[in-house]
């Protein structure tokens, strides 16, 4: 099966323009960047959604949940006051970079003859192939990767670096000769992003353990520092870059139809409407007679 494109694609939105990576290829479609959700008057907000459901069909809102309270509150007002189930809002548990790498990869995706369902489904399945973290200068405000006392303490000793690796599975280690993180077992790309923080370990030593095939560099997201809890540090992601792995993956897993919507989508729970699917009947147990 090949990967024709739709024509008319979903849209896919970022609440940042430092979330809309540059394309990797001709066939990755533009991001629409939502700016200043939180602080825009309502009216705007909501007829920017009804465009974009107008001219697209279906929008698929990511955000990080380093995000301002504000920018999710709207978020969810409007999709509420459209009474759209074209809108799915989608918050992984993904720092900031992370967040935008799976953005661009449903962007490279949305050009593909993928219905809306499936391509916002794809997002979920896509982010167990990310591997996300960042060497940090202190990790005294780290609450969102488990952090025992011993590597707080070490933290407030000037000069430390700490690698840490928060999806899929939370890794932290103090920076020092033969300190490792575990990475993928695959081929993949990186990409790196650097804050205040000035060291070479993530490009000359975490890349070369975990053999990535290319490292590119990006300008830090704004949420980073936020997501991290310092501003010192240097994020990365290493990710699958290459279109046709990427939906051989989304196509190879079982679609099924959502019991309310109807729309087409992979896994339990319809990112647009979010209803789930429905238990199968158990087996029901016979009282003995008597």
């Amino acid at each position: 099966m090949g990967y024709g494109e739709l024509r008319v694609p979903t849209a896919i939105a970022v609440t940042g323009a430092d979330l809309a990576l540059p394309p990797l290829d001709q066939r990755t479609l533009p991001a629409v960047v939502l700016d200043d959700l939180d602080r825009q008057p309502l009216d705007e907000s909501l007829t920017r959604f009804q465009s974009l459901i107008d001219q697209h069909g279906h929008v698929i809102v990511a955000y990080s949940a380093a995000a301002p309270p504000g920018v999710e509150q709207r978020l969810f007002t409007v999709r509420s006051l459209l009474e759209s189930d074209r809108i799915a809002l989608f918050r992984p548990d993904l720092p900031p970079l992370g967040l935008a790498v799976l953005t661009r990869q449903l962007r490279q995706l949305a050009s593909c003859d993928l219905g809306p369902g499936v391509l916002a489904s794809a997002g979920r399945l896509l982010t167990h192939y990310l591997h996300a973290g960042a060497l940090l200068g202190s990790v005294a405000r780290l609450d969102r990767v488990p952090v025992d006392l011993k590597a707080h303490a070490k933290s407030w000793v000037p000069g430390s670096q700490f690698g840490v690796v928060a999806h899929p599975q939370p890794q932290l280690v103090k920076i020092m000769p033969g300190a490792t993180l575990a990475g993928p077992e695959f081929a993949t790309s990186m990409l790196m992003a650097r804050g205040q923080l000035q060291s070479d370990w993530v490009s000359a030593t975490l890349a070369k353990s975990w053999q990535v095939q290319g490292l590119r560099e990006t300008p830090l997201p704004a949420e980073s520092a936020e997501w991290w809890g310092t501003g010192k540090l240097i994020e990365f992601c290493t990710f699958l870059s290459d279109l046709s792995v990427l939906y051989q993956l989304v196509t190879s897993v079982r679609q099924n139809s959502c019991h309310w919507c109807g729309i087409d989508l992979i896994g339990d729970r319809c990112v647009f409407c979010s209803a789930t699917a429905p238990v199968p009947p158990t087996a029901q147990h016979q009282l003995p007679a008597g």
